[in-house]
């Protein structure tokens, strides 16, 4: 049982099954690939607003490749996690700037999007550490360069018991992309790499899985990723010796 706010609530039965060991995860990375309707997003929500109010000198930032789509995004599912809590009146959420505060201890949960790089590396937090990074929708991210310049600025000293920790949630469309090779394809301690799919999702009502399962008969392939969250190439022809590299529009013109 959790108190929050003098109420009490059986954690399970606010975050659901499927998560065990994402939940207790200590290692500096948690990457979850799922299919859609698998709770990925919104179980991370959970756990940043439950461990952002357990330990008072903890920070969030937030990251997706775009700014723009963070609000409709992890803004509006860390917002439905304090609801889901009953919090909603010990966090103050602002669009401008786009950033959460836990009221009595002034926490911060903050928004960046890499197409703003300066901000991303130039954060400095007034209380305790920023020692937690979610990166949503982690396969929008297509240099590995710009994951690293991510996990460096998770660094420096934690207070006594707080640990340094990275979480990537994504859709896993191509298994060329270099977050396979990086953290599924190996074994460390550190890392915890982990697939979920709608199956564990206990909230859907017959009509969300009758889409799935629809999909399953009309599109296989696609059911394989959207559906099951294994590691596939959805739609079109499938070609093996290729890999996806960043460009400049103006270099893709003077080939000419």
């Amino acid at each position: 049982m959790i108190n929050l706010n003098k109420k009490y609530y059986h954690l399970p039965d606010i975050v659901g099954k499927g998560y065990k060991k994402f939940w207790n995860f200590k290692g500096r990375y948690r990457v979850v690939k799922g299919s859609r309707a698998s709770k990925k997003s919104k179980t991370t929500a959970l756990w940043y607003i439950y461990n952002l109010m357990k330990y008072p000198e903890s920070n969030l930032l937030v990251i997706r490749k775009t700014f723009r789509t963070l609000k409709d995004s992890c803004y509006a599912d860390l917002k439905w996690a304090c609801h889901r809590f009953g919090v909603d009146h010990l966090w103050q959420f602002t669009l401008s700037p786009l950033e959460a505060t836990y009221l009595p201890t002034g926490q911060k949960i903050y928004f960046r999007g890499l197409d703003d790089p300066l901000k991303v590396t130039s954060i400095a937090v007034d209380k305790g550490c920023l020692c937690w990074m979610w990166i949503e929708e982690a396969y929008e991210i297509m240099s590995e360069a710009d994951f690293d310049m991510l996990d460096e600025s998770i660094r420096g000293e934690c207070p006594d018991g707080l640990w340094k920790q990275i979480t990537l949630t994504f859709n896993p469309w191509n298994e060329h992309h270099w977050i396979k090779k990086r953290f599924f394809d190996v074994k460390d301690d550190d890392i915890l790499s982990m697939t979920t799919n709608y199956l564990c999702n206990e909230w859907l009502d017959e009509a969300d899985k009758k889409v799935f399962e629809r999909m399953k008969k009309n599109n296989p392939r696609r059911y394989q990723v959207a559906g099951l969250g294994n590691w596939g190439i959805v739609d079109g022809l499938v070609y093996e010796n290729w890999k996806e590299e960043k460009f400049e529009l103006n270099t893709i013109r003077n080939l000419d």
